[in-house]
């Protein structure tokens, strides 16, 4: 669950705030080159920031506080008291604030009152810690970066406290230390050796980065502390191979609507900016940047060269995250206990035919069935004992796999083509056909907000999958270079969960983001700057217009006329009105293309080239003379082909990029740049940076 604008997801001060507190915000703003040369200066600017800004009204605003108590101003401590009380209620997202209790804790006890530190560590004492300790709450545990928040909470928690007793669990502060230490380092060992199930997410990535820097600064067995910052290196380099001018625009495991439309609402952009010196310090959705900028980890000089790295011939970086469930024991995972059951729901594989019959188990263990977010579940309780009894749980998962199996993520191939002008990120081939939660497959980024991607809507609003989050179904999608193509066969599918009823698809295009949009010839152009874009749908479209007055109503140009009036619940989305595209039909092919200047020329010859390629859609299959590339073939089903060679869209290697090649699944990982490398060996956690400084 990601912190949305919502109260329920707001820690507000119920208390004056102290004399002099700031009460009026002072944006920043966003840039795209680096704004200062070093880490030092940086931080010294976000510093500055955040006291000029009162704390943001979300689950964060606590590290605000903790920095400003690290320049020696008055904290808020109304906003502690808030925070406190939030994670006594064992509220969603409660481990994103107890890291920074946490820190206060470790970091900053004498900047706080004898009082409020000692309702501190009453509240830590009594959280809930993992699923099967006492209580019944809706806290999400599982999910990649909730597990490792939860077991690094425990464990520092039980550091903190060896000899108390923790009033939830009755475990002595020693025993959560010796529980939760082989969970980290089995955790941390996957993602270096498999990557990211929430593969480069622009939201949970922050939480990732902030539990591990919890386990640097403030573990004190040397093993975790090392093999975290390996960690957090692996993230980062993640976040500079696929980032673009300051916006993380690649395709994303977990993505919601805002963060990929608006590029300052990334959870990641004020870490981006602290550390590469791009994006904005916004305070959306951020608790990472306020973390290194008290944390003692350095960032190796060979990342950020190659975060601020504007490639002048394009560069392309292939990755593969993940495991596949049907490879699960080569990981080290059963589906048959609970250890190894909250390690695979990390892919979110509550329903797949491997796992069910453990998860029902698990659910039993720790009353999942009362939990917010698996209460869909609850719905099938009385079947589950008597399906189980036959071993038909997993024969039904299968029949409805292709629904309640749309949260799962498993092994993806990435394929990010970035040049000086653009960056276009694809995740190839991934599980077409099947429904899609929350995952982003493919993206154009031509700066900031200057993006396209195409989604099928699975509903028109509430939790995702929804009308731009996630997927109804999924498409089958391949890039070459600066081209790809996306092909969605829309039907009805076996559903508990998600049933479809929308056949059409759409493309964001914020119009009023680029310089410049022209439509010709049945595709649709657009340049910002020196880069340009064409997109193409293989279905008539139509854009969603701006509103015009009819008499005493304001009516959609076109949304009715196409939709329907089942669909008049869109017209209130003023938000797409010139920014989405519209195509019917349950088939369609889209094709996206990229230029510049340097290689293109101007923007009409682009367009021109563009419009005189030969183009032939046959079915699900289409056929591209793409200029610069050559004979582009892809569809359904077969290979991407071009001029005639099948190019592979999987088995990729961990990362292949010209900074680095890492075989997928190795335990060593070494990268060379500008004169400046870090060599990472997990057996013997061994970390080494080599700087030009």
């Amino acid at each position: 669950m990601t912190v949305h604008a919502q109260d329920e997801y707001q820690i507000k001060s119920l208390t004056s705030p102290p004399p002099g507190y700031p009460a009026v915000e002072h944006a920043d703003s966003f840039t795209e080159k680096p704004f200062l040369p070093t880490f030092e200066q940086r931080k010294e600017a976000f510093l500055a920031h955040v006291l000029r800004n009162p704390a943001p009204m979300n689950t964060k605003p606590v590290w605000y506080e903790l920095i400003r108590c690290s320049l020696g101003q008055q904290p808020h401590e109304g906003i502690v008291q808030a925070a406190l009380q939030f994670i006594a209620a064992r509220r969603d997202c409660s481990d994103f604030v107890l890291h920074a209790i946490l820190r206060l804790l470790y970091q900053f006890p004498e900047c706080f009152s004898p009082r409020l530190l000692d309702y501190a560590r009453q509240v830590v004492l009594g959280f809930k810690y993992f699923p099967n300790e006492p209580g019944v709450d809706s806290l999400c545990t599982w999910t990649e970066n909730h597990y490792i928040l939860y077991t690094t909470g425990a464990y520092l928690a039980g550091q903190l406290y060896p000899d108390t007793v923790f009033t939830n669990s009755g475990e002595s502060g020693e025993q959560k230390m010796n529980l939760n230490r082989p969970r980290i380092l089995r955790w941390m060992e996957l993602r270096f050796r498999t990557g990211f199930s929430e593969w480069l997410s622009h939201v949970y990535y922050d939480e990732d980065l902030t539990a591990l820097l919890s386990l640097v600064d403030f573990a004190t067995d040397d093993e975790l502390r090392r093999r975290a910052e390996m960690i957090v290196d692996l993230l980062l380099l993640d976040m500079a191979l696929n980032s673009y001018c300051g916006v993380f625009g690649s395709t994303h495991g977990r993505a919601y609507e805002n963060t990929k439309k608006w590029a300052a609402q990334e959870g990641t952009t004020d870490t981006v900016k602290l550390l590469f010196g791009r994006g904005i310090f916004s305070g959306y959705d951020n608790m990472s940047a306020a973390a290194f900028a008290l944390s003692r980890y350095q960032l190796p000089e060979v990342i950020e060269k190659i975060a601020q790295y504007d490639p002048p011939d394009g560069m392309i970086n292939r990755q593969r995250m993940g495991i596949r469930l049907a490879e699960m024991e080569k990981w080290g995972l059963k589906p048959d206990n609970f250890e190894d059951g909250m390690h695979y729901l990390t892919l979110e594989a509550y329903a797949h035919p491997r796992t069910i019959n453990n998860t029902i188990s698990m659910f039993d263990q720790c009353n999942w069935w009362e939990n917010d977010f698996l209460r869909p579940f609850s719905a099938f309780r009385p079947f589950v004992k008597p399906l189980r009894k036959l071993d038909l749980l997993p024969v039904l998962a299968s029949i409805v796999e292709r629904d309640v199996c749309r949260n799962t993520r498993e092994e993806v191939n990435i394929y990010t083509y970035k040049t000086a002008d653009y960056m276009l990120s694809t995740a190839q081939d991934y599980r077409k056909g099947y429904g899609g939660d929350q995952q982003h497959i493919w993206q154009a980024t031509l700066g900031q907000d200057a993006v396209c991607f195409t989604t099928h809507p699975a509903k028109f609003e509430g939790k995702t999958p929804n009308y731009w989050a996630g997927s109804g179904l999924l498409p089958r999608a391949a890039q070459y270079r600066n081209v790809v193509i996306v092909v969605y066969n829309l039907q009805k599918i076996p559903a508990l969960y998600v049933p479809i009823r929308h056949f059409y698809t759409h493309a964001w295009l914020a119009r009023d983001k680029f310089d410049q949009v022209v439509e010709r010839d049945e595709w649709i152009f657009a340049r910002r700057g020196q880069a340009y874009l064409a997109l193409r749908s293989r279905n008539p479209y139509q854009w969603r217009e701006s509103r015009q007055l009819k008499g005493n109503r304001q009516q959609p140009v076109s949304a009715r006329a196409v939709y329907g009036a089942e669909d008049a619940l869109r017209i209130t989305r003023a938000e797409d009105e010139g920014r989405e595209i519209l195509a019917d039909g349950a088939q369609n092919i889209w094709l996206c293309q990229l230029g510049r200047q340097a290689e293109d020329g101007s923007f009409e010859a682009f367009m021109t080239a563009i419009c005189c390629a030969r183009l032939s859609f046959k079915g699900l299959s289409v056929c591209f003379d793409s200029p610069g590339n050559g004979k582009i073939e892809f569809g359904w089903e077969g290979d991407l082909r071009v001029n005639g060679q099948a190019v592979r869209l999987d088995a990729y290697p961990r990362y292949d990029n010209p900074f680095m090649q890492v075989e997928f699944g190795g335990t060593k990982v070494e990268v060379q740049a500008f004169g400046s490398s870090l060599r990472l060996d997990w057996e013997s956690g061994l970390r080494e940076v080599e700087s030009t400084r």
